[in-house]
């Protein structure tokens, strides 16, 4: 028996290839649920983006992953058995103005070899992914909105909808790099950056090159224009004893919706509307209180079995 909402046998368009849309579309997939994904970026991958950048990838969105649910463990072990990911390191460092530079530490954080994207790429492996430049409107039958609140609200009502802060990502490539840290740093108490990567150690192939991302006050500044901000960027890791010496080359990029400032009480909606389900997914579905990759994961994955579920009653 099928609802008056449609049937297994219904298409169903995902809006959205970055973690959550991938998740869901893996499992409509294996469900033998048909489905196509459509977004208007240039790769899937959303804010794990890994541009190739001077002869080699890196990360400019999310700057590592964490593992806490348990399904979402058995997935990494298979990631990191095909060589996609690999545990990267549990201790940061803490920079802060006219501060000595100290250490916290935390859970493992996992990085990949070929670029956070390069996992998205995998969960998408095969499918066909439609540009949605165009898009104005939900698309007809049953959707799933896989995207950050402000512009799935292009589209569709949100509940509760979260705002999201900015930041804007500057990498910078060196000859040679002497950091005082391992691995990355949290930057505490400083008006333009609050988090710094090598990304050279995150890839593991030691290429000295730096990922800094803005605070949302220091990005909200230039989101029209992300050049603007790399010179104040380098200003703070000069301030900051980061660096030395200028670099070789730079490189900004805008996230305007670069992560949630909030996060809703639960992993997803699925409503109906007009005779057919529309869902929302995303890291801002979160009812675990810090979004995340895997909460991005954790939220497509769970919108598409209830949407698989209520389709099939």
């Amino acid at each position: 028996m099928t609802s008056d909402s449609g049937s297994l046998s219904d298409s169903v368009t995902i809006v959205g290839a970055g973690m959550a849309g991938a998740a869901c579309a893996q499992v409509l997939h294996h469900a033998g649920v048909p489905f196509r994904i459509v977004d208007r970026g240039r790769a899937p991958g959303g804010r794990m983006s890994s541009p190739e950048l001077h002869g080699r990838r890196v990360d400019l969105g999310a700057g590592y992953f964490t593992v806490r649910d348990q399904e979402f463990t058995t997935v990494v072990a298979d990631w990191e058995s095909k060589g996609l990911a690999r545990q990267w390191a549990n201790t940061f460092g803490i920079l802060k103005p006219e501060t000595v530079p100290c250490t916290t530490t935390g859970p493992v954080r996992w990085a990949t070899p070929a670029g956070l994207r390069s996992l998205v790429r995998n969960m998408v492996e095969g499918f066909e992914i439609q540009d949605s430049t165009e898009l104005t409107d939900l698309p007809d039958g049953h959707v799933v909105v896989a995207m950050p609140d402000p512009q799935a609200a292009r589209l569709t009502s949100v509940p509760d909808a979260v705002d999201y802060d900015a930041v804007i990502a500057v990498a910078c490539g060196f000859d040679g790099l002497d950091i005082p840290f391992r691995d990355a740093a949290f930057v505490n108490d400083h008006p333009d950056i609050d988090f710094v990567v090598d990304d050279g150690a995150r890839r593991a192939d030691g290429a000295p090159v730096l990922v800094a991302h803005t605070t949302s006050e220091r990005a909200q500044q230039h989101l029209d224009e992300p050049d603007g901000a790399i010179g104040s960027v380098l200003d703070a890791l000069r301030e900051l004893s980061v660096i030395t010496t200028q670099p070789t080359w730079t490189h900004a990029h805008r996230w305007t919706f670069a992560k949630p400032a909030a996060q809703h009480d639960s992993n997803f909606a699925l409503e109906q509307q007009d005779g057919r389900f529309v869902g929302l997914a995303g890291d801002q579905w979160c009812d675990s209180g810090v979004p995340r990759v895997e909460s991005a994961w954790r939220s497509g994955t769970d919108v598409g079995r209830e949407l698989i579920l209520r389709l099939g009653n």
